[in-house]
């Protein structure tokens, strides 16, 4: 079966202080080749939106099960993983889900995620999208189990940017994906487009700008968890 590949990712060099731009190398993901016949069933090949989205949590969660067991401690997996459309999704604490959003809520210990929105994103940018959303929010609750503390938001939504690119390298190590020859292009666009306006890096919502979000994704794929 010819496998679709599921994301390019960044690869970026050292990056120096202060540096807006970083430089890539054209890799992507795919799934691994489905087992033998009689063996036991593949796992979904990331083929379709809703593959690409199984794959993307559980892949990720089995990263971090290995990392915390690595580290002599235990990762307590998601309670429920909720896909709601526009204005319909759960609320976090008393405060209502919005529209066109994905977002970790420690309370009952949830990722949520507009399919609409995720699924446009898909469609119009490519799947990097979901690889690309769905670690950064497993990426918080991360942060909640190791009760990690933040001055600013923007640093709380950088490290889950690193931590993303850091999982989604552990796969690859771990030859949960593969990578495949392709383009830069839309992970690119991805991260561009999930980046602040503005440097407004005092606002409660700021997530970075997009230099930022490709730099400190870039930092967590080149060194790791660890460096996050």
């Amino acid at each position: 079966m010819t496998l679709r590949a599921l994301l390019p990712l960044v690869i970026a060099a050292a990056l120096a202080a202060g540096c807006s731009s970083v430089d890539f190398w054209k890799d992507q993901f795919s799934a691994p080749s489905a087992p033998a016949q009689g063996s036991e069933p593949a796992q979904p090949l990331g083929q379709t939106f809703e593959e690409d989205v199984q794959l993307a949590r559980t892949y990720t969660e089995t990263y971090w099960n290995q990392k915390f067991q690595a580290a002599g401690t235990t990762y307590r997996p998601l309670q429920r993983f909720v896909a709601y459309s526009g204005a319909d999704g759960p609320e976090c604490g008393g405060q209502p889900a919005v529209p066109e959003n994905a977002f970790y809520c420690p309370v009952g210990h949830f990722v949520a995620y507009d399919e609409r929105w995720m699924r446009s994103l898909y469609e119009e940018m490519g799947d990097g999208a979901v690889y690309l959303i769905i670690p950064h929010e497993i990426g918080h609750a991360v942060q909640a189990q190791l009760m990690s503390d933040f001055s600013l938001n923007v640093e709380r939504e950088l490290q889950a940017d690193c931590y993303a690119g850091g999982a989604l390298k552990g796969l690859i190590d771990s030859k949960q994906l593969e990578a495949e020859s392709g383009d830069e292009e839309e992970l690119l666009a991805n991260l561009a487009a999930a980046g602040d306006p503005t440097e407004a890096w005092w606002r409660s919502d700021a997530h970075g700008t997009p230099a930022q979000r490709q730099q400190f994704f870039a930092k967590g794929f080149n060194s790791g968890v660890d460096s996050c």
